[in-house]
């Protein structure tokens, strides 16, 4: 059985950064997952012309709950 990786990405106004970060996995994973908390820049339409899957998930101040939102998403 091959190893296939999700990257999961939480993210709130990256749009400086997200498209550099997202680039930087692209070679190693086979899934890439960006959790935007309420982006009001361009760091989902970025992460999106990336190939990156959106979740969108409103910040509740705890960094778990974000990464959860992401785990019903993962296909790998």
């Amino acid at each position: 059985m091959t190893a296939r990786l999700s990257v999961c990405i939480i993210a709130k106004n990256e749009a400086g950064r997200i498209e550099r970060t997202l680039q930087s996995v692209a070679d190693v994973a086979d899934q890439i997952i960006v959790v935007d908390s309420g982006s009001t820049d361009a760091t989902v339409e970025i992460a999106t012309r990336a190939g990156a899957q959106i979740v969108h998930h409103v910040w509740s101040d705890d960094f778990a709950a974000a990464r959860n939102a992401a785990i019903p998403h993962i296909n790998c």
